[in-house]
């Protein structure tokens, strides 16, 4: 394969997000075959199965770009000690109906930056247990629970030269499962 189109979702709204300002960074790690897209996932209205068979033109904008991607990258911030509702009604919107999942089989990595000592360790398990039951193979290791410290970015918001050797190693690692897992 000569490129490798990735979608990016970022399960985070905020307009100075820092999960979105990691989105951007850490796809400047990538090899130059890695082609990444930020999905758009704030116009899509609340999950309701009745609307299933007639959903609505950004969910069907959004199932087509994530089936036309051959890998995906979750960038999450934790809230509540799990995944933002915008980001599960995403995936719930992806998956629906049920023959017609776009995000099974996808290989996938989750990355997630936030404040707190612990990342965010709880929303990527969460993450990973919708995943696993939406049949997407996840990067297992290595996990980046990210915490943000000064020197996670630099002044031209690419990853900081002392972050840089920890994510270009996840990034190595995402890149090589795509290139083994994806369709």
């Amino acid at each position: 394969m000569s490129s490798y189109h990735i979608a990016i979702i970022v399960g985070s709204l905020r307009k100075e997000s820092y999960n979105q300002k990691l989105a951007t960074a850490i796809g400047k790690l990538a090899p130059s075959e890695f082609l990444f897209t930020h999905i758009r996932i704030d116009d899509l209205p609340l999950y309701n199965q009745d609307d299933d068979e007639n959903q609505a033109p950004s969910v069907v904008r959004m199932k087509n770009e994530i089936s036309q991607a051959e890998g995906i990258l979750f960038v999450t911030p934790e809230y509540n000690r799990s995944i933002p509702g915008v980001l599960k009604n995403a995936l719930d919107h992806g998956s629906r109906p049920h023959d017609k999942n776009v995000w099974a089989g996808k290989p996938a990595g989750i990355l997630g930056v936030s404040t707190g000592s612990a990342g965010t360790a709880m929303a990527q398990q969460h993450l990973r247990n919708v995943l696993s039951y939406l049949d997407v193979p996840v990067l297992r290791q290595p996990e980046a629970y990210i915490q943000l410290r000064d020197g996670l970015f630099d002044e031209n918001n690419t990853i900081g030269e002392r972050s840089r050797p920890f994510m270009q190693n996840w990034m190595d690692h995402y890149v090589t499962w795509v290139k083994t897992y994806s369709p």
